[in-house]
């Protein structure tokens, strides 16, 4: 018998001791939470273009949320946006919005998140230039087209006097898989020149009439380096990271500019947004604008199906609009203009979880 009590006294005081954890466990419960919560991994897919800076988001992110875990793979605007359609990733991330028709076909509706602003220059190969090449919309039209074959055509020469430039064929560098930073670079070429428009026409993939095709940023950026007197489009950080030269170009308003933050910046400034936010503002307007400049875009279902994962985009993307907004620039990445940040914030909280909102600021 005394065994028996001692037993049993030994059992009241082990409950007893765990009654705060189990009252505790109970209040989370109660209050929507679960141990899932503790670790959650958001699969993302698409742009290569803002590669580079979600990295940077994601690694600063994890450090201060060691819960969340992100696992993102660059595979191109096209990639992104068929993967966010299946409904096999958590977000999406697109340089070029997605088409009405997509949107609607899409299995619940889809919201863009401006995340940052982007530059596609225009990188060459010109070991005996000892300045900056300057180009015309039309003469870049032109190179794409096959009009322009060599770097001393007289079109070329004449925004270029005093530059010597070589009798040597234009080896075209373009994308070759479905690509958000080709949709810009398209989306500017339409705009510019009605050859363009009418012969090949803006998307993220396109039957290019020259050239030679490369897989992603980085891709084109690697071929960029190993051609000589190459002509190519890349993201503005890839051109750098791969010290590769890119060329002034002449905006609308006529004057040659140099993609710059305050350039891409001044380029946004003049953007008509609309409520849903795609926009374009490739040959934007402005002596101080850069002409083929992008918002890139996070894309989400409005209406989430888990909880936990839910929660924890929300607050990535709240981080990513605000704090994240600081490495941005560190990186060759305009921030989001003032006023753009507010109607992502919109955005943000109008994500729901099956119906319920899951952002309260």
């Amino acid at each position: 018998m005394q065994k028996y009590r001692m037993r049993a006294n030994g059992t009241g005081a082990f409950a007893s001791s765990f009654l705060p954890l189990i009252l505790v466990v109970s209040g989370m419960l109660q209050a929507g939470c679960s141990f899932a919560e503790r670790e959650v991994t958001l699969q993302g897919a698409g742009a290569t273009f803002p590669n580079p800076i979600y990295q940077q988001w994601f690694s600063i992110y994890v450090a201060d949320h060691p819960n969340v875990k992100f696992d993102y793979q660059a595979i191109g605007s096209g990639g992104g946006q068929k993967q966010i359609l299946a409904r096999t990733v958590d977000f999406a991330a697109s340089d070029a919005p997605l088409k009405d028709k997509d949107l609607a076909s899409a299995p619940g509706a889809i919201i863009h998140i401006p995340s940052v602003l982007g530059a596609v220059v225009i990188t060459y190969s010109l070991p005996s230039l000892t300045r900056d090449l300057q180009l015309t919309p039309e003469t870049l039209a032109k190179i794409y087209l096959g009009k322009i074959k060599k770097w001393n055509d007289p079109a070329i020469k004449a925004v270029n006097q005093g530059i010597a430039l070589p009798a040597v064929e234009i080896s075209v560098t373009h994308r070759s898989d479905g690509s958000g930073t080709t949709f810009v670079f398209t989306d500017y070429l339409s705009k510019v020149s009605q050859e363009w428009q009418r012969k090949v026409g803006s998307g993220t993939l396109v039957d290019w009439p020259v050239g030679v095709g490369a897989k992603g940023n980085e891709g084109v950026a690697q071929l960029a380096t190993q051609t000589v007197y190459s002509i190519a489009y890349v993201e503005l950080k890839y051109a750098m990271d791969n010290h590769l030269r890119y060329a002034l170009m002449m905006n609308a308003a006529g004057c040659f500019i140099k993609p710059t933050l305050e350039s891409i910046t001044a380029a946004a400034g003049t953007a008509q947004v609309h409520d849903d936010l795609r926009v374009s503002i490739t040959d934007a307007p402005g002596k101080d604008a850069y002409p083929i400049a992008s918002f890139t875009y996070l894309l989400a279902y409005q209406d989430q199906t888990d909880q936990t994962k839910a929660r924890a985009l929300v607050d990535f993307l709240w981080w990513a609009t605000h704090e994240g907004q600081g490495a941005a620039r560190r990186m060759m990445y305009a921030p989001l203009p003032e006023e753009i940040v507010g109607k992502v914030e919109g955005k943000i909280r109008s994500i729901t979880c099956q119906g319920r909102p899951l952002y309260e600021r």
